[in-house]
């Protein structure tokens, strides 16, 4: 009989969690909670919140060619 690994969906967001270890699951699990992206939006981790539009980094605000980094 082969071995099922453990997984979990996220409901929210759909993401597909799978960790040999139930116990490392479920703690990836508890994170990804905290940081799921409920409403499907992408932001960069650069801002505080979805308010505040100032990178909190402005020496990486830009990538080497001077393109902007962020999504906005």
């Amino acid at each position: 009989m082969p071995d099922v690994m453990p997984e979990i969906v996220c409901e929210v967001c759909g993401k597909r969690m799978f960790h040999e270890n139930v116990d490392t699951l479920k703690i990836e699990d508890a994170v990804h909670k905290k940081f799921c992206r409920k409403d499907g939006g992408s932001y960069s981790y650069m801002h505080r919140d979805q308010q505040h539009n100032t990178p909190m980094d402005t020496e990486r605000e830009v990538d080497t060619d001077g393109k902007p980094v962020l999504k906005r």
